[in-house]
């Protein structure tokens, strides 16, 4: 089993920045994808950015240049950097790991990007 909590999520203004934490604990294989979705109010959920345990990085081309991913092994967490939000980056987000062919969901933080 694998356990995912996310974190980060707050109120922010257009332009503004907030890094998302997904902190994993439990049996993670070495080899590995973690990656971060959304969803918006009425919305399907989406892909935002994926990691692989390889340090290969995807993003959709909605957040390229203005949103990283990161990794810290050491504590098992995984980052998302949100810089120049736009009140349609505004979702709930969630991550997602990948391992020893099965897939976890953490519950989700909410991200408001509104003046």
């Amino acid at each position: 089993q694998v356990q995912l909590v996310e974190s980060g999520g707050d109120l922010v203004q257009p332009g503004g920045s907030l890094r998302l934490s997904c902190a994993a604990s439990g049996s993670i294989s070495s080899t590995n994808v973690m990656s971060w979705h959304r969803q918006a109010p009425g919305k399907e959920r989406e892909f935002v950015a994926l990691l692989a345990s390889g340090g290969a990085t995807n993003y959709v081309d909605s957040v390229k240049g203005r949103f990283a991913i990161s990794k810290d092994n050491v504590k098992n967490t995984v980052y998302l950097q949100m810089n120049n939000l736009k009140p349609e980056d505004t979702a709930v987000y969630y991550c997602k790991i990948i391992t020893s062919g099965r897939i976890y969901w953490g519950p989700g933080t909410q991200v408001t990007v509104s003046s």
